[in-house]
């Protein structure tokens, strides 16, 4: 048998289904033993315009998009407008028929600079500026088309299942797309009816009727087309495997690392982290015994970080969850939480900025911002998570970094992590720890001071109604006890010892858990964040090719791991900085710590996110040096 390597699109209107037609896709094929890789896209007005979901599919490990698509399947004009040019030359269309006279004009969701280019693109093919001209279009480049009328189709299954109730059901057409896809790819029907019933699975009625309607489409296709060129085949499921998402990864680390406590006011795309958490505050913990996770919808942002700092002060694990815009808010806050030594985690999703910016749309913009976030000098670890496994073990470091040295965290995710839903190795709680530092469990007399001098400059830390363990905190200043002062002597003294425990953290946390070394040569990529999973797969297409190029992952951003990063780097010639940002973000951070300049930039800003074919020809050029010092990924509609 040949190797499977396909990418399925499928594209409708917000709140059509399209996310519901692709976690079916992706659980039908992984319930087979298939590797998947799949992300949501979609427009930021929320709801009406166009949304689309790619899902790669493999026998072999994937950790990235690619650039183009092998079969696209579309139910709505703007999906066959926006997408028909990119499916490959032997690539199939999956469309409702009715579409075809559908002119570009007629569809308003399109913008104006987009409209311009379709037109142009047509005319040049001499084609019709219809959906049928980029129809045409596809088909002269080798492209199979597959046209299909989902109101036939719901017609003929309500008079055969004597249900009339399906005739109007056009929401079913989600259902109905990606059963004739499977039937089209080969692969058996068991597992699409399995992942149809566990999708619907709070509705037994609603999960029937959907797998009546599956079960119909799938037969369709097989016996009305031949099977499409790719085909997909069941392969031995690797055992300790399951289906994530991003932000489903941190959640399940919250609960698994002892966050008791998180707050949020909802904002794209983080809010599905604490929405998860809502759904899944009861749980068990050892012995039977029953925990939970208190979550908060507060009014605003600045209420959301002052809530989990007063849930810190009690003892209680906390966190918030939020975006650019929500980081914004809770700046002032968190140098409250910075100068009174509180542990607190914010898990900050990035998008692309400025100010509302792309709200959907994937970033790696707030790099800078969370590093300098919050006015005047104190003391905070800014971490990153490069893919959805990382991100459930990285959540209880960054729970352990914020008790051990009381200081806030920033944990950096981002669009691109949190809407991936891809194969991981299950996530194993019994690795593990939970680290609480200085917690004091109780204080035999009287006399505590909360900010006491020790040899590591962390001072034993109190809790609220905790018997002889009293102390006060402020936004000012403050001596031992926590009273305001404004002694020079005691400023030196607070400020040094809030800023010691830096180094202090820079000297304890293993050098692994500060920057990861895929290997290193006279090239060397250097990135962070959801850059990963593309730059991996990127690079086993160079060794393919004959090139060699090193990787070092930076996780831990601030404080910068400058040593470490320096003795990775001595022998490396040429420098390349990849990154989903304008600026190259990271890049100022070796020149201001290494003082060693980027060679090369590879980044992508355009709320898109990489692809490893992106990559993979950029890096190329550069070995080959063929390229420009900086280079500016365009690939996404």
């Amino acid at each position: 048998m040949s190797s499977i390597d396909l990418t399925w699109v499928i594209g409708g209107p917000q709140g059509g289904g399209v996310e519901t037609a692709a976690n079916i896709f992706a659980g039908a094929c992984a319930g087979y033993g298939l590797k998947v890789f799949g992300k949501r896209e979609f427009y930021s007005n929320i709801k009406g315009e166009h949304s689309y979901f790619g899902v790669r599919v493999s026998d072999k490990i994937v950790r990235s998009n690619v650039s183009g698509i092998t079969m696209l399947v579309g139910f709505d004009a703007e999906t066959l407008f926006r997408h028909a040019d990119a499916v490959f030359d032997d690539g199939a269309i999956v469309y409702e028929s009715d579409l075809s006279d559908i002119k570009i004009d007629e569809v308003h969701t399109l913008d104006a600079q987009f409209k311009e280019r379709l037109k142009k693109y047509l005319l040049s093919k001499n084609k019709p500026l219809t959906i049928q001209g980029s129809l045409d279009a596809a088909k002269e480049r080798g492209v199979t088309l597959y046209p299909v009328s989902f109101k036939e189709i719901l017609g003929n299954l309500s008079d055969e299942t004597k249900n009339p109730k399906l005739r109007g059901m056009f929401r079913m057409q989600n259902v109905l797309a990606v059963s004739i896809s499977i039937g089209l790819l080969g692969l058996p029907p068991e597992t699409l009816l399995k992942s149809v019933g566990s999708v619907f699975s709070r509705k037994a009625e609603i999960a029937e009727m959907n797998k009546t309607a599956a079960n119909y489409a799938y037969n369709f296709s097989t016996v009305k087309y031949s099977k499409f060129k790719y085909q997909l085949y069941p392969i031995p499921k690797e055992e300790h495997t399951m289906l994530a998402q991003g932000f489903q990864s941190t959640s399940l680390g919250k609960i698994a690392c002892g966050c008791r406590f998180q707050s949020y006011y909802p904002i794209t795309p983080a809010s599905d982290e604490s929405v998860f958490l809502e759904s899944n505050e009861i749980f068990e913990v050892e012995n039977n015994r029953p925990g939970s996770t208190l979550v908060v919808q507060t009014e605003d942002e600045i209420s959301a970080i002052g809530m989990i700092i007063g849930a810190s002060l009690t003892g209680a694990r906390s966190s918030t969850s939020t975006s650019g815009p929500g980081f914004s808010l809770m700046a002032e806050a968190l140098g409250w939480a910075g100068i009174n030594e509180v542990p607190i985690v914010v898990t900050l999703y990035q998008r692309s900025g400025p100010s509302t910016g792309l709200p959907t749309r994937h970033g790696q913009d707030d790099l800078q911002f969370a590093i300098h976030a919050g006015h005047g000098d104190f003391p905070r670890i800014v971490y990153a998570s490069g893919d959805t496994e990382e991100g459930f073990y990285d959540t209880a470091k960054c729970f352990n970094f914020a008790d051990i040295y009381q200081i806030p965290v920033i944990h950096m995710m981002d669009k691109f992590i949190a809407s991936t839903v891809s194969t991981v190795k299950r996530f194993d709680p019994t690795k593990i720890t939970i680290e609480r530092g200085k917690l004091l469990e109780k204080i035999e007399e009287p006399g505590y001071k909360r900010f006491t001098p020790s040899p590591d400059g962390i001072s034993p830390r109190s809790r609220l109604g905790l018997e002889n363990g009293i102390f006060w905190n402020t936004g000012d200043e403050s001596d031992e006890s926590g009273h305001i002062s404004e002694d020079p002597e005691n400023r030196i003294y607070k400020m040094d010892k809030r800023e010691h425990k830096m180094e202090l953290a820079l000297d304890q946390i293993p050098k692994e858990d500060q920057a990861i070394n895929y290997g290193i040569s006279d090239f060397c990529i250097l990135s962070w964040g959801s850059t990963k999973g593309p730059i991996l797969d990127a690079i086993e297409m160079l060794n393919k090719a004959g090139y060699k190029v090193g990787f070092i992952q930076i996780k831990m951003l601030h404080p910068f791991p400058t040593k470490y990063v320096q003795s990775l780097l001595s022998g490396v010639k040429k420098i390349i900085d990849i990154e989903a940002n304008q600026s190259g973000q990271m890049g100022s951070l070796l020149n201001e710590y290494l003082d060693r300049k980027v060679d090369y930039y590879i980044l992508k800003y355009t709320g898109r996110p990489m692809t490893c074919n992106e990559l993979f020809d950029s890096i190329k050029k550069i070995i080959d040096n063929k390229s420009e010092k900086k280079q500016v990924l365009t690939y996404g509609v």
